[in-house]
């Protein structure tokens, strides 16, 4: 999976917040605003890779339980799924 091109991702590094901005190709009009959690998966999103590949990197950034980072991932890829914004 990977992030689709119809979107763009900002870091706002001063709030540590993530914004993804859809182009105008994108079938989602809207802002998805998200924590560095967000920001970690869009950034990780950026090149192919998979669910378990994401949850491994992120049990490496981030100090919490596996099944709260995996749950944290897969609330995240289903939502960007259903706005159209990952390449399966």
């Amino acid at each position: 999976m990977k992030l689709s091109p119809n979107f763009l991702i900002h870091a706002q590094e001063d709030d540590g917040e993530y914004l993804l901005i859809p182009v105008a190709d994108a079938n989602f009009s809207g802002v998805v605003r998200g924590n560095k959690t967000l920001g970690t998966i869009l950034e990780l999103l950026k090149e192919e890779t998979t669910k378990e590949q994401i949850i491994a990197s992120m049990m490496e950034k981030f100090d919490a339980p596996e099944e709260v980072i995996t749950a944290d991932v897969e609330k995240a890829l289903a939502e960007l799924t259903k706005i159209g914004a990952i390449i399966e």
